[in-house]
């Protein structure tokens, strides 16, 4: 057993949170060991709890972000509950909010306000455009900064542009998130000094671009849509079996075309023939490239096509559903799932893919009920019983 602690114990962390940007990141920080107290509206709470009941009842959206958080109700319209959320800050060492521009100013909790008053505490701007520009207060739901970033555009088939089916904007606004506030956990190990940390979907989103920005941006030309296919690499695609499945396979050189048709293809005169031997021919003459491929596929079914891929060491993969995922067989010989106590009872949930093996395994604790920790939370505070249930009669806590 390791004397390890979680990397992120005895670190606080409060959240006026919602959607999936800001409640991505602070589970991140929740799973590594940090205490994450994740204020909520009395009248519903994070509006993400609203999106779905698919997980048996509550919403995969907030099942998904919210694991191993206290979950305080407050009404931060009224004065009193906006004085409870900054005594919460003061014994903070990190703050993150995801509001509409300018809400969290107009309320104090703006990171340049809340370190300006406590200069060891790390806060945490979220927006969609940034704090200036003329984008600055436009809504930024997640597929808008996908059309925004250019995302969409590279998207899909040539005949039609898709948005990526899961948010990539909020993700990757998350993560930038989470990274600057370990980033700056280590600079106050160093200054004693915390600091603002600004981060938004559009610049997030931006540097995922970069491959097809700086292609643009340096001479070359928009990346084409290919749907699963590749814009310069062939064969590259997927393949239906005799199963009704998809198989997908990858040859990135010439030594692996030689080596598909040799042993997947039985073609082993394509290895050598001018019209296949390269991977510029073989993209000049995709359509011929793709039915050779097609064609040696097809009577198999996926499970003997991936062995035999495998086995002449050329990259594929299964074309899995959402449904094959969770029953990944990879996932389920290294025990990658673990059950969350929730409020309908315990949901199976995957471990973080952050794991450090000499150390604990990262902490999944429950999926708050809204406010369910208001009262212990506000007990710490000195708040007494008296004074709260005055408080829980006016709606400013619930």
């Amino acid at each position: 057993m390791s004397t390890q602690p979680l990397p992120l114990e005895g670190v606080t962390v409060v959240a006026v949170e919602q959607a999936v940007a800001a409640p991505f990141a602070t589970r991140q920080l929740a799973d590594l060991g940090a205490r994450v107290v994740k204020i909520e509206r009395p009248d519903g709470g994070d509006f993400a709890r609203g999106y779905d009941t698919a997980a048996r009842g509550l919403a995969s959206h907030f099942v998904w972000c919210n694991r191993g958080k206290e979950s305080v109700a407050v009404d931060l319209k009224d004065g009193r509950g906006r004085d409870l959320v900054h005594r919460l800050v003061a014994g903070a060492d990190v703050f993150v909010q995801n509001l509409a521009q300018g809400a969290a100013a107009r309320l104090g909790l703006d990171a340049a306000t809340l370190c300006a008053a406590h200069p060891r505490l790390i806060a945490v701007d979220i927006s969609g455009y940034g704090p200036g520009g003329p984008y600055a207060h436009k809504r930024a739901y997640d597929m808008l900064v996908q059309c925004e970033a250019g995302l969409v555009s590279v998207t899909g088939t040539e005949e039609r542009p898709v948005k990526s089916g899961i948010p990539a904007a909020d993700i990757a606004a998350g993560m930038y998130a989470y990274a600057g506030v370990l980033a700056a956990l280590v600079r106050r190990g160093t200054t004693g000094r915390g600091g603002p940390v600004e981060v938004s979907l559009l610049d997030a989103l931006a540097e995922w671009m970069g491959h097809p920005l700086h292609h643009v941006m340096h001479g070359g030309t928009a990346p084409a849509r290919t749907a699963l296919a590749h814009a310069v690499i062939a064969p590259y695609d997927a393949y239906p079996t005799a199963d009704g499945s998809m198989v997908l396979l990858s040859v990135q050189n010439d030594r692996e075309w030689r080596r598909l048709a040799e042993q997947v293809l039985a073609r082993p005169e394509l290895a050598d023939d001018p019209a296949f031997a390269t991977n510029t021919a073989r993209v000049a003459g995709r359509s011929a490239t793709d039915a050779v491929v097609a064609e040696a596929l097809a009577p198999l079914t996926a499970a003997e096509a991936l062995v035999r891929l495998d086995a002449a060491g050329v990259a594929c993969a299964r074309l899995n559903t959402v449904a094959d995922l969770a029953e990944h067989p990879q996932l389920g010989a290294r025990d990658r799932w673990r059950p969350v106590d929730s409020p309908v009872g315990p949901l199976r949930s995957l471990l973080p893919p952050v794991t450090f093996p000499d150390g604990p395994e990262p902490r999944m604790d429950r999926i708050p009920a809204l406010g369910q920790d208001t009262d212990a939370v506000l007990e710490e505070l000195g708040v007494p019983a008296s004074e709260r249930e005055t408080l829980r009669e006016t709606g400013v806590i619930a």
